[in-house]
């Protein structure tokens, strides 16, 4: 059982108009700078900042190696730099799993890594030498799903998982000017070597939730 199966359930698009100010967090797509001339107003992308690597993270290849970059912010009122930190997603119920079942991730064979403003993720190759970064341009991660490095076990059978699954928003759906939760959450699978990047499920739709199915190595989005 190394290869997960997906069966995607149902996806909505939900139009809200919250007016949590925390849903405005996120990346900026753009920012009207002022101009003298009311008339030549500028406009920057904000996409273009700095990210911080925090750290290399194993993987169950030996050869791959990842890093989670952040965002780098800057602390206006202490005039500092800061950024997140790596954060991961773990389950808590060892003892009320089946027999032959055991795992710490919460979805067996992955580790499951999110932060604050986590933008990419370097993924390194260490017989080609070679590395680079999993999207194009800086997106907001929710969550990255990478191959454990632990031996997580399932119906006595060791889980090999040789992809990545992540979860995150990409593109101002809703024209906010921001990257954040308001928008579309999508959906990325890529092979272990960081190629063949695909929708899990379709573009316009949104992921809401997921429930893993230990019993048939099932996730349900």
């Amino acid at each position: 059982m190394n290869k997960i199966f997906f069966l995607v359930l149902v996806g909505l698009l939900i139009s809200c108009n919250r007016s949590n100010e925390l849903d405005k967090k996120g990346l900026q797509v753009e920012e009207v700078v002022d101009s003298k001339d009311s008339q030549n107003v500028i406009k920057k992308d904000s996409l273009d900042f700095k990210i911080k690597s925090l750290g290399v993270l194993l993987t169950a290849n030996p050869n791959i190696r990842i890093a989670p970059l952040f965002k780098l912010n800057y602390n206006e009122k202490e005039k500092t730099y800061y950024t997140g930190s790596n954060e991961f997603h773990y389950n808590y119920y060892q003892d009320n799993q089946k027999e032959g079942n055991y795992w710490h991730n919460i979805i067996p064979g992955f580790n499951a890594l999110y932060g604050y403003n986590l933008v990419n993720i370097f993924h390194f190759d260490h017989n080609e030498n070679k590395g680079k970064k999993l999207f194009d341009k800086p997106v907001l991660i929710k969550t990255c799903y990478y191959p454990s490095d632990t031996v997580d076990t399932l119906s006595y059978q060791p889980l090999n998982r040789n992809f990545y699954m992540i979860s995150v928003y990409d593109e101002d759906t809703n024209k906010d000017n921001y990257i954040n939760s308001r928008d579309l959450r999508r959906f990325y699978f890529f092979d272990k070597n960081g190629d063949n990047k695909s929708l899990l499920i379709p573009k316009n739709y949104s992921v809401i939730g997921a429930d893993y199915d230990e019993d048939n190595d099932y996730l349900y989005i």
